[in-house]
């Protein structure tokens, strides 16, 4: 049964953010990067249906990830190769921006692998709720999608909106607040330590 659902929570990204003003980084990559290493953490968030209908488990998932044109306010989507250092993972993304990032096409950088997975961000507005209706032709997609809200700042410590959606068969609620768990942590900890490396 095609069965897919969704979840809204609001992940504290004060650690983030502090990185990020320590090193000169931008946000939307940090954020990229804590989703694809949890993604890359657990199996049932890799594990897809391929063109003959085989289902399997990708050994590594690559984000694609969409960026806004503010001249023509269009979409494009761009991939950049994982890496799970946060380092070299930055310098991926910087190449890619420097090469895409000001190109209108809707996929700009040639190649996009099979095993790549989507996440999107809404800047301009905090949410909490957010659903995609999906309807595909043949096999289910399996892979998760997310989308980040605008942050905002509560008690002194800075939020984020991110919708998760999942398909059902490969995903039950424990699995998915294992993630927003996991991705907490991340946030807490990696950037907490690493805020003067780079």
């Amino acid at each position: 049964m095609k069965c897919t659902y969704s979840i809204t929570v609001n992940l504290d990204i004060t650690e983030v953010i502090q990185y990020k003003r320590n090193n000169g980084t931008k946000l939307y990559p940090l954020l990229i990067y804590v989703l694809t290493k949890t993604v890359n953490n657990h199996e049932e968030f890799r594990t897809a249906i391929d063109e003959k209908g085989h289902i399997g488990i990708w050994h590594i998932l690559h984000p694609c990830y969409t960026i806004f044109h503010k001249d023509n306010e269009t979409f494009s989507e761009v991939w950049t190769e994982w890496n799970d250092n946060l380092t070299a993972f930055l310098d991926n993304w910087e190449k890619d921006m420097a090469l895409y990032g000001n190109s209108h096409e809707i996929n700009p950088k040639p190649s996009t692998p099979a095993n790549v997975f989507p996440i999107s961000i809404l800047p301009w507005t905090s949410f909490t709720g957010f659903n995609l209706n999906i309807t595909t032709s043949g096999d289910d997609y399996l892979l998760p999608i997310f989308t980040f809200g605008k942050y905002f700042t509560q008690a002194d410590r800075f939020l984020i909106p991110l919708s998760i959606q999942v398909h059902h068969a490969v995903c039950d609620g424990f699995h998915v607040s294992r993630f927003i768990n996991e991705a907490q942590q991340i946030c807490n900890e990696l950037f907490a330590t690493n805020s003067t490396n780079r």
